[in-house]
């Protein structure tokens, strides 16, 4: 069954960019970038499998190469022949499955506050998240996500729309096991055997107070892809595009428009 998606129409004749969320894994994540993108290019958001619309139960070896296959089924469903790729943390790791196995679908990838390999840090972080679900439940789990997502001072400003978020991420839950298994993909991907190989217009954003991925892990990343463009945020944390949509907007919107140029 393909994922339950979304196309947002551009212009006419508009190059199609897909959107890819990170663990949470439904469209809503990138409402930020929607009316931006939209100006200039056909969106394509969707929920991943697990997640939202399209729900069902994963299996335990749920793999970050089958949520690579999910994506490609999403783009012959929305009858796109090609796209710009961009990713969230996992979402961005699908990006790079993707872009590593079936490139001649993709226009360009951009992979933000993610990484090539998990690093001692993340790995914790995660184990930590799966403690608090396994003896605290499912309440306590969304409740603590901010922390990971958010800066504090961001999170001071904004205590009505986290409220929101966490009444919507508890309503719509993906459960227990299927989160499970969908940061044991995470934790095992590794793109670095064939990361050196990878010829795409690439852009890596990251976010120097990230807590979750830290900042050095997109700085590696990019450092194995011949020609990736870096850009680093002094604030913003791990939901960089959340917390900063202008200014991640306007850093997107530059890259695709170069790689537009290229290609025309």
């Amino acid at each position: 069954m393909t994922a339950a998606f979304d196309v947002h129409d551009g212009p006419d004749g508009a190059e199609t960019v897909l959107l890819s969320s990170g663990l949470g894994g439904t469209a809503g994540y990138w409402a930020p970038q929607l009316d931006a993108l939209k100006q200039h290019y056909r969106v394509v958001t969707y929920d991943q499998g697990g997640t939202g619309r399209t729900g069902g139960a994963l299996a335990a070896d749920h793999s970050i190469a089958a949520m690579a296959e999910e994506a490609l089924a999403v783009l012959d469903a929305s009858n796109t022949a090609k796209a710009h790729f961009v990713g969230h943390a996992l979402g961005g790791l699908v990006g790079l499955a993707l872009a590593q196995h079936r490139a001649d679908r993709l226009r360009s990838l951009t992979v933000v506050n993610g990484w090539a390999a998990a690093s001692a840090h993340t790995r914790r972080c995660f184990d930590m998240r799966l403690l608090l679900l396994k003896h605290e439940g499912a309440a306590a789990y969304v409740r603590a996500q901010p922390i990971f997502l958010y800066p504090a001072d961001w999170l001071e400003r904004n205590e009505a729309q986290v409220a929101r978020e966490e009444a919507h991420g508890l309503s719509g839950f993906q459960g227990a096991d299927n989160l499970k298994a969908r940061i044991a993909a995470l934790l095992a991907f590794d793109a670095r055997p064939t990361l050196g190989t990878l010829r795409l217009p690439t852009l890596i954003a990251a976010a120097r107070d990230d807590v979750l991925v830290p900042s050095a892990m997109s700085e590696a990343l990019a450092s194995g892809i011949e020609g990736a463009r870096l850009h680093v945020a002094p604030w913003g944390a791990h939901a960089l595009n959340v917390t900063e949509p202008a200014a991640f907007n306007s850093l997107l919107l530059d890259f695709l428009s170069c790689q537009k140029a290229t290609d025309s």
